[in-house]
């Protein structure tokens, strides 16, 4: 049946395009209705003949000059072929005859922005505003929320949104954009309080409850925004955003079997995604899982395998396990990809200074420095690298370095202080003490973890326990 109507609809198009060109050509035709014009330039549009389409919308207002709806279509025509003034001229014709017709208001905001008239496209959509009630007044806020984004007026979108959604509280299209636009503007107590008005009108409205449990997330209020997506997955447990979106909250709340157990559920509804498996690897390393963690990352290092980061990852598994030299050659991997991040050579060092390879390990760890001179990390690591390799001299010559880089931080007088006594320079060494504890006596532990024999001299333990003494008085 459907194959017969197509034909026949063929057919009388065939007909019209014939007594079309018999019109255009001065022949004995059919008398062409409005109606026949109107379908012929749909025709022409759809092949992208637009020149042809604007040919026959001319020659259609010549025989209706009153049409509003061929003077809606010249313009559209004439906007598509950048002709705009014309274009608006047309559309104001056509609003004398017809001011009900939406698409009026909305295809003279295209020809104004084409303009760059901003401005007078709000006003054209606010003023049409007042004229067009239900599903067109949405569709002209749409178009206002399009606007206001193309501006990066952003708070307006989300006012745009707000507004269909107390006009129509389960519109699908505005909830899946609000829901973005609450976290791009962050106004997420709105959006709560939005959400909890549309869920007691409308209880089962998953995507309400998806969005209220974003707006949570948004607020860091993970253990709300999990319960919100567990009553978006109790009306539709083929929710994959909800669960993967609980997952995260999970992960922040550090329920981490929770988290595995959800995420694999994404897993399962949609196509593996790399995010997912490094999420997964992340849970299982929280939990020490060493293996599965690493499993999963691969799993993603295996659909994005460009992705230094996760071979990154996969090195830290090894690293606390001890296994130094299978994090080396996932580091090597990492830095194939890129080799100059920070991350990548801090740990790399720390490697090599594992494996007693010392003067590579310093290697590494100068390079952080140079990448990252105010980060404590890099000297912390320098310096101790140094000093278990008994360069006393060095470790106090980057002690000093470390001290001007990062405008004094206190935890490098400990070094200092550790890096002099092995020196031998224990005067200085005790007067460097004497600073630290005066500027922080909490950071002492760094200086005992380096040598805990330190805490066997008598000078050492005096300089302790006056500053303890001086702190109960």
């Amino acid at each position: 049946m459907k194959e017969q109507d197509y034909h026949a609809d063929r057919e009388e198009l065939k007909e019209l395009l014939r007594q079309y060109e018999n019109l255009r050509a001065g022949k004995v035709h059919a008398f062409l209705e409005e109606e026949a014009f109107e379908r012929i330039i749909d025709h022409f549009d759809e092949i992208d003949d637009f020149p042809k389409a604007l040919e026959v919308a001319e020659t259609g207002l010549e025989y209706f000059p009153f049409s509003s709806q061929l003077l809606i279509k010249n313009a559209d025509l004439l906007i598509v072929t950048r002709k705009y003034q014309e274009a608006l001229e047309l559309l104001d014709r056509a609003l004398l005859f017809d001011s009900s017709d939406i698409n009026i208001p909305i295809l003279k905001t295209d020809a104004y922005l084409a303009l760059d008239q901003q401005e007078k496209a709000v006003e054209i959509l606010e003023e049409a505003l007042h004229r067009f009630e239900g599903e067109d007044r949405q569709e002209l806020l749409f178009e206002l929320a399009d606007v206001y984004d193309d501006y990066e007026e952003f708070d307006k979108v989300f006012d745009c949104l707000k507004l269909i959604l107390e006009e129509d509280l389960t519109n699908e299209e505005a909830l899946y954009k609000i829901c973005f636009w609450t976290d791009f503007t962050g106004r997420n107590e709105e959006s709560i309080r939005l959400h909890q008005h549309i869920i007691d009108e409308h209880p089962y409205c998953e995507l309400a409850w998806f969005n209220l449990g974003a707006a949570y997330q948004g607020l860091k209020l993970y253990e709300k925004a999990v319960d919100a997506y567990q009553y978006a997955i109790a009306i539709d447990e083929k929710f994959d955003y909800a669960y993967r979106n609980m997952g995260d909250a999970y992960i922040r709340l550090r329920q981490y079997k929770e988290a595995i157990e959800v995420l694999e559920k994404v897993v399962e509804l949609t196509r593996p995604e790399e995010v997912i498996y490094e999420a997964i690897g992340h849970c299982f390393h929280r939990l020490h899982n060493y293996a599965q963690a690493r499993f999963h990352y691969r799993k993603a290092s295996h659909m994005n395998p460009d992705d230094s980061k996760l071979y990154y990852k996969i090195s830290l598994t090894y690293i606390d396990e001890g296994q130094w030299e299978q994090a080396v050659k996932q580091l090597e991997n990492a830095m194939r990809i890129h080799r100059n991040v920070p991350e990548y050579n801090l740990a790399m060092g720390e490697c090599k200074m594992n494996l007693d390879h010392y003067k590579e390990a310093i290697q590494y760890f100068s390079l952080v420095v140079k990448q990252r001179p105010r980060n404590v990390n890099g000297w912390e690591a320098l310096i101790k690298c140094l000093y278990q390799k008994e360069l006393f001299e060095e470790a106090c010559t980057q002690c000093l370095a470390a001290l001007q880089a990062t405008e004094g931080k206190p935890v490098f007088l400990f070094y200092y202080t550790a890096a002099l006594s092995g020196a031998g320079k224990w005067k200085e060494a005790m007067l460097q003490l004497e600073r630290a504890m005066e500027r922080a006596p909490k950071l002492l532990k760094k200086f005992v973890e380096l040598n805990p024999a330190v805490l066997q001299n008598n000078q050492v333990v005096d300089i302790i326990a006056r500053h303890k003494k001086s702190k109960k008085n």
